[in-house]
């Protein structure tokens, strides 16, 4: 009876993953074959105009996106999970809190952040319409995933690291970074890897917050990532076929930073 059931299990298993893989190739193979039909050489000009419809603004934008949110919220994320994990009392009713908030902020709509994000830093702070309003607004997004992955990849180390770090003699910040730390790192680069795939996809937020400006932009000034750059020639209806090149580009860069990202996260923990 068991058997039967472990051949049940696994043929719903192996049927339900190519389902997944049919459905991912079908998806991917559709983008593709009609970006890519598309897609030229004037499509990667410095300067964007109606003419040749440039996404090369929106690629530095994105990436400058990228780094500037990650530089905000990584350091936060990681150093908030280790005092919940490492520093603070399981029975208190701060952290819980703090921890449920977090876990709510992740599931929190997109569009609530970019109006969060467009009356604190666009009009209360008075950064308008600009990049640094936009980057601040994605890091304060993604700073809950960040601080939920890191934490659970802390609390996954196993005591007895712990335990053989502190009867050599060292202390627990010691242990901490030295023992505990390098053995998270591909749950914490996990989440990171998540937060960039939601930074580079983002729109709803960035449309209240950096604009729609299509020129490669300043730190206070307004400026388009791919995502926004991919809504915007799409919803004009005239240029179809290059949102479609837009989103294959989208994909190949996302795909390259996980690919780094993994490869970073080998090296690091064979280092």
């Amino acid at each position: 009876m068991k058997d039967n059931v472990t051949l049940i299990l696994s043929f719903l298993m192996r049927v339900s993953m190519l389902c997944v893989m049919f459905i991912f190739l079908i998806l991917i193979g559709f983008i593709f074959v009609k970006g890519m039909a598309h897609l030229n050489l004037e499509m990667f000009a410095w300067e964007y105009n109606s003419q040749n419809i440039s996404m090369t603004p929106a690629i530095v934008n994105t990436l400058n996106m990228v780094l500037f949110a990650l530089i905000l919220a990584i350091p936060l994320g990681i150093f908030g999970a280790i005092y919940l994990s490492e520093y603070g009392k399981k029975s208190s009713k701060i952290l819980n809190l703090a921890r449920i908030a977090s876990e709510t902020l992740v599931g929190i709509p997109s569009i609530v952040y970019g109006l969060f994000g467009y009356l604190a830093f666009v009009i209360y702070f008075g950064f308008k319409t600009s990049f640094v309003a936009g980057a601040l607004t994605l890091a304060i997004m993604i700073l809950p995933l960040i601080l939920r992955s890191a934490e659970e990849a802390l609390k996954s180390v196993p005591l007895s690291f712990r335990e053989a770090s502190f009867a050599l003699g060292a202390g627990k910040l010691r242990t901490i970074f030295i023992v505990i730390l390098p053995v998270a790192i591909p749950g914490i680069l996990a989440g990171i890897i998540l937060s960039i795939g939601r930074i580079v996809g983002e729109s709803a937020a960035l449309l209240y917050t950096s604009g729609s400006v299509a020129k490669v932009a300043g730190l206070m000034d307004s400026g388009r990532t791919l995502s926004v750059h991919m809504y915007a020639i799409s919803s004009e209806g005239q240029h179809i076929n290059e949102a479609y090149s837009t989103a294959m580009i989208l994909i190949i860069i996302v795909f390259l930073i996980n690919l780094g990202s993994n490869y970073l996260a080998k090296k690091l923990v064979k280092a």
